[in-house]
């Protein structure tokens, strides 16, 4: 995972706050370059207007990108300084320009809210590691059994699929004998982690609209409540 994408993964930016910050118009986004570690490097960071937030390190002594950023087999004390460096002040923008959000996609916030609205559920974190909320659970109330389960993946896990990307997938049960011809539809595949024979995997990707999932989440409600 990129530096930027850890660091903003499940964070909204507020353009207002960008460019209190120091971000400037620039193109299709908002542009800010900064200093940095005794001025021998410059941080680059572009915020898209679909608020993806991507940057680039630049050696001042040559003017060329700083490679050994991104190259995980390289933690030599310089190396990793320099990195905790620019994370600095990636975080100093997530804590003054953003607000969290739940999870990484648009999508998968949609429809946890949708979900709340609906149903008076809130996600909870069971696989929370302290660091990264991995996995959203949705619960009955009254039995605490699993409905959904919102999960950030590796898009090659799901099947057909080969891109290294990560994806927002929410898991939901269906009757056995509907599955397959589910798995037909743009967005739905086997079960990820889960019995396929009962679960699917939904991609929050806007391939389904946010009413045709919520009608699968409806299914999965009826199907896993007392």
């Amino acid at each position: 995972m990129k530096i930027e994408e850890s660091v903003f993964e499940k964070k909204k930016i507020v353009p207002e706050k960008a460019k209190a910050f120091g971000f400037a118009p620039d193109g299709d986004g908002l542009f800010y370059s900064r200093d940095f570690f005794g001025g021998d490097f410059r941080a680059e960071i572009r915020i898209a207007n679909d608020g993806t937030v991507s940057g680039s390190v630049t050696d001042k002594m040559n003017d060329d990108e700083y490679a050994p950023l991104r190259a995980e087999g390289m933690q030599g004390a310089y190396v990793s300084s320099v990195r905790a460096a620019y994370t600095g002040i990636l975080c100093e923008i997530a804590a003054a320009c953003c607000f969290d959000v739940l999870f990484a996609s648009d999508q998968a916030n949609r429809i946890a809210k949708a979900v709340k609205e609906r149903y008076g559920v809130s996600p909870d974190f069971p696989f929370d590691d302290g660091k990264d909320r991995t996995a959203g659970v949705f619960r009955h109330t009254d039995t605490g059994k699993w409905f959904g389960l919102i999960m950030r993946v590796k898009k090659s896990v799901l099947a057909g699929e080969s891109e290294a990307d990560r994806i927002d997938v929410m898991n939901l049960k269906a009757e056995p004998k509907a599955i397959p011809e589910l798995w037909k539809t743009a967005g739905v595949y086997p079960a990820y982690h889960m019995n396929r024979t009962y679960w699917i995997s939904v991609a929050l990707d806007d391939r389904l609209t946010d009413g045709a999932a919520m009608e699968l989440i409806a299914e999965s409600f009826r199907l896993t409540k007392k």
